[in-house]
């Protein structure tokens, strides 16, 4: 934290590896850096029991839950877990109010289907509204899964569409710089009101939480 507030950097995140492994520690950490003004932010798989998931969001700002698949038998057989409890964990999350986003990596021929990419995206708005970004990662093989190809852009596309006709607002497509798919747009007028290229802001047309274009509320945790 020390390291944090010494190069001006106005968040902390808890990632790689999973951060429920060090709970206790991360959820200390997140206390005594919002004391010193600092913002927290969890990227997790998710697979956590109740109880710990409403502790860690009073001392969190925002949560990014990796949503693997949405079919128990892909979680079972790749991710060696089951899918209802990360569910609940997300759903915990949104019931709290924490600032929630959710992450499919696409894996080729595993949960690519296109019908559960639809019926992941309707469970969000059915269960969480429409506010709730789902942002659609390509895969790049590694590690056990060096025999599949890296994801087609175009099945990233049909996957942002897919969430776009369910009704979420922010869809997103991931791990593609420079894409049009990285960027935040206006749900009323469709204007860009963030540009990104990588990790970079390139535009910011968002004032007072509202599109800087037609005034609509943009969902998000803004400065």
């Amino acid at each position: 934290m020390s390291y944090a507030l010494r190069y001006g950097s106005r968040s902390v995140a808890y990632t790689y590896s999973e951060p429920t492994i060090f709970f206790e520690y991360m959820v200390d950490t997140a206390r005594l850096a919002r004391q010193q003004g600092l913002r927290n932010v969890v990227i997790s798989a998710g697979y956590m029991n109740s109880e710990p998931v409403r502790r860690l969001c009073e001392v969190v700002d925002a949560i990014k839950i990796d949503l693997k698949g949405f079919n128990e038998e892909f979680y079972e057989k790749v991710c060696d877990a089951t899918l209802q409890p990360v569910l609940e964990t997300i759903k915990t999350i949104h019931e709290s109010g924490t600032h929630l986003e959710i992450v499919n990596l696409v894996v080729p021929t595993l949960n690519d289907d296109e019908e559960e990419l639809h019926a992941l995206s309707r469970w969000v708005v059915q269960e969480l509204g429409p506010d709730v970004p789902l942002h659609f990662s390509r895969f790049y093989p590694q590690w056990r899964l060096t025999n599949l190809p890296p994801t087609p852009v175009e099945s990233l596309e049909r996957a942002r569409q897919a969430a776009l006709d369910e009704g979420v607002k922010y869809a997103y497509i991931g791990n593609v710089p420079g894409h049009p798919g990285n960027n935040t747009y206006c749900p009323r007028c469709g204007e860009i009101v963030i540009s990104r290229l990588g990790f970079a802001v390139q535009e910011y047309h968002i004032v007072d939480g509202a599109c800087e274009f037609c005034g609509e509320p943009i969902a998000g945790v803004w400065a």
